[in-house]
């Protein structure tokens, strides 16, 4: 009863929501109640930020709300201060939503709008902020090297391969690539596990909530770019490894398919994602982030109301019309 009071009813924003359970408890396992702590502190200045706006305006909380503080929260690093993290949320919400007209105006996606935002402020206390994962996080207070305080990310881009990244995380041999797809590495809280993100994907597409030209676009545009910068020798991951050990295939599912910073046109959506992948790919292997989705995400907002204007109208469909009862005359007539 008070959730209905209080909260817009949004169907599309609370499977989306359900979509991130599995991860948001995965991650629990990888980094213990830390995350509980940090996602209900994003979760209280998410909410509590757009309440004071849209109260204000005699209307109610969105429950597209809920999914950007999940969203933004998955996006963190392990040990994030949670004084940082709300003060993202904050931002985000309020600079990145709120300020546009609330929800449906914004054009640029509130959760990213609030990661890039510490990002960039706060550099050298996120750069920190990578733990040990696994085990409920009791392996988190263990003295960490270099290596192992690395994302895969980051150390791939210095020469180290994933086994000694593993042995230093796990004391696991294990498959590369399989330890990579289940999620068994170091990484922002949400962002490891491929076969959760691959599930959340395949749900959002089999209920229509979310658009899958958003999604393919935006991976293979990123595969692609990957696999021509690798195989001509210049310094980049390998197109395989790229595509786990980052953050682009969370992006792809839950950020470039925000139905309102995306656009509509099918042609668009294409383009859309296809310019987050590639922009991605630009930013990791030849800037000083080891990491370009975010700013890949707010590069595509920026440019997506302009692809819709020009990107023709989809086609409709002819429907052929049907006289219910009267037999189909041929050229020559009824005989």
């Amino acid at each position: 009863m008070i959730f209905s009071k209080l909260f817009t009813n949004q169907k599309i924003m609370r499977r989306v929501t359900y979509s991130l359970m599995p991860i948001f408890l995965f991650s629990i396992y990888l980094y213990g109640w830390r995350v509980v702590s940090l996602t209900s502190v994003t979760f209280i200045f998410g909410i509590l930020t757009e309440y004071i706006v849209e109260r204000s305006r005699g209307k109610k909380v969105s429950q597209a709300v809920l999914v950007t503080c999940m969203l933004y929260a998955l996006s963190l690093p392990p040990a994030t201060p949670h004084w940082i993290a709300a003060v993202g949320i904050v931002f985000g919400v309020f600079i990145g939503k709120e300020l546009f007209g609330g929800f449906g105006r914004n054009i640029f996606n509130p959760a990213i709008t609030g990661r890039l935002f510490i990002y960039i402020c706060f550099p050298t206390k996120l750069s920190n902020a990578w733990v040990r994962p696994g085990n409920f996080g009791a392996w988190a207070s263990e003295s960490l090297d270099t290596i192992s305080a690395a994302t895969p990310l980051s150390t791939f881009r210095e020469g180290a391969a994933l086994p000694d990244l593993l042995r230093e995380l796990f004391n696991i041999p294990g498959s590369e690539t399989l330890n990579l797809f289940l999620g068994l590495r170091a990484g922002s809280i949400g962002e490891s596990s491929m076969v959760l993100l691959i599930l959340a994907a395949i749900y959002l597409l089999a209920t229509k909530t979310a658009q899958w030209r958003l999604m393919l676009s935006a991976i293979v545009a990123e595969i692609i770019l990957h696999s021509i910068f690798y195989y001509s020798g210049l310094p980049t991951l390998r197109p395989d490894r790229a595509l786990m050990s980052g953050s682009l295939v969370y992006v792809a599912v839950f950020m470039c398919t925000d139905p309102v910073t995306a656009p509509n046109k099918p042609l668009a959506q294409l383009l859309y994602g296809m310019l987050i992948g590639l922009v991605a790919v630009v930013i990791r292997s030849f800037s000083a982030f080891p990491e370009g989705t975010s700013f890949a995400v707010m590069m595509g907002n920026v440019f997506a109301s302009l692809l819709d204007e020009m990107a023709p109208k989809a086609k409709k469909k002819k429907k052929k019309a049907r006289k219910i009862g009267i037999a189909p005359q041929t050229q020559a007539g009824s005989s």
